[in-house]
């Protein structure tokens, strides 16, 4: 297991480690709802440094990153973040990442953490156009400070205005009296925030003067577990769970980071499938009696005929009811249909819905 240059406070502070993606993670230190609730009503801090970032340089790092990515990343202008993903040759998705514009010849990619290597190697065999690539994620530390009070708890760290900050924008700047920090107006959990990316020997220095800064607003540490119910109240797609090698970017809901202004890696095969229809879709749907959806539960009608699959499933620390997302037949995913969720043998009646889930 590889351990983030914060492993060691994390132990510190008696945070339940857990493996992820390779790495040693903290996955709760208080509890996942009380977590929860720090970040939807104040600000709380994780460690997400097992996150993947590679830079691409030169007068062709755009048309790399239009090749292979499924959004139009010529809109970007300098100190701007799209969300984006890398489509497969066979109608599914490599990853979801984000895309960074430092300016007209460097490029910024964030990418999940157990899929470093493929994502490298996917972009890599695209790179016919001279792009220099740099694989940065094990020299990188990341801190995701999310919730309503992040700005109040941040602001006397930096220069950086980040009250004006919009949402998807970042800044590079003196950050704790570290030069060169990224701020960005980004995070998984609908709440607000910032994503704060430095080098590793600055995490520890970064990390406390975090925690000083913010502790008249009662800033707290945050697990991963808490993360996951936080995204998913928001309707965020997980890779791995909601989002995979095998779901295609239309069937996922992704139509809007989908265009095809430009040709990228399978354009022809997703057009043709939007032109056509799918014939399963993502649904958000929400338990309408007691029980709780977890991942891989079986979807089924009225009849019990197997219509699709939970991908992703929890109960809702906010709304306290089991929530959840999954793939059925088309025939089943407007919003308002009844279906249901197979619990233990028993099938547990539940309703589709819009997202988010967390209306704020």
């Amino acid at each position: 297991m590889k351990n983030t240059a914060l492993t060691h406070i994390h132990e510190s502070l008696g945070a339940k480690m857990v493996p992820f993606a390779g790495y040693l993670m903290p996955v709760q230190y208080e509890g996942i709802n009380i977590e929860h609730e720090t970040v939807r009503n104040g600000v709380g801090v994780f460690d997400v440094s097992h996150m993947g970032e590679f830079y691409l340089k030169g007068k062709n790092a755009l048309a790399l990153i239009q090749k292979v990515t499924s959004n139009d990343a010529s809109v970007l202008v300098d100190g701007k973040v799209q969300y984006s993903c890398l489509p497969n040759n066979d109608g599914g998705i490599v990853d979801d990442l984000l895309v960074y514009r430092i300016n007209e010849e460097k490029y910024f990619l964030v990418v999940n953490a157990a899929n470093i290597e493929k994502d490298w190697n996917w972009i890599s065999q695209h790179n016919d156009l001279g792009v220099e690539m740099i694989n940065s994620s094990d020299e990188l530390s990341l801190l995701a400070v999310q919730g309503p009070d992040a700005a109040k708890a941040l602001q006397s760290l930096t220069d950086i205005d980040l009250s004006e900050m919009q949402y998807y924008t970042f800044k590079i700047g003196t950050f704790a009296g570290i030069e060169n920090v990224i701020v960005s107006a980004t995070g998984y959990t609908g709440s607000g925030g910032f994503e704060i990316y430095f080098k590793n020997k600055d995490a520890e220095h970064i990390w406390n003067a975090i925690f000083k800064s913010g502790e008249k607003f009662g800033i707290k540490p945050i697990g991963l577990a808490a993360r996951d119910t936080l995204r998913l109240e928001m309707g965020f797609c997980l890779y791995g769970n909601d989002i995979n090698d095998t779901t295609s970017p239309i069937e996922a809901g992704l139509g809007w980071i989908t265009k095809f202004t430009k040709d990228f890696t399978n354009s022809d095969a997703l057009k043709q499938q939007k032109a056509e229809g799918i014939s399963k879709k993502l649904i958000a749907f929400e338990i309408t009696e007691k029980g709780i959806p977890r991942h891989d539960y079986e979807i089924v009608n009225e009849e019990g005929e197997v219509i699709g699959t939970v991908t992703s499933g929890t109960m809702s620390p906010s709304l306290k009811k089991g929530i959840g997302m999954g793939y059925v037949k088309k025939a089943y995913a407007k919003v308002g249909t009844k279906i249901f969720i197979q619990i233990r043998n028993k099938a547990i009646p539940a309703v589709t819905v819009k997202l988010p889930f967390y209306k704020g």
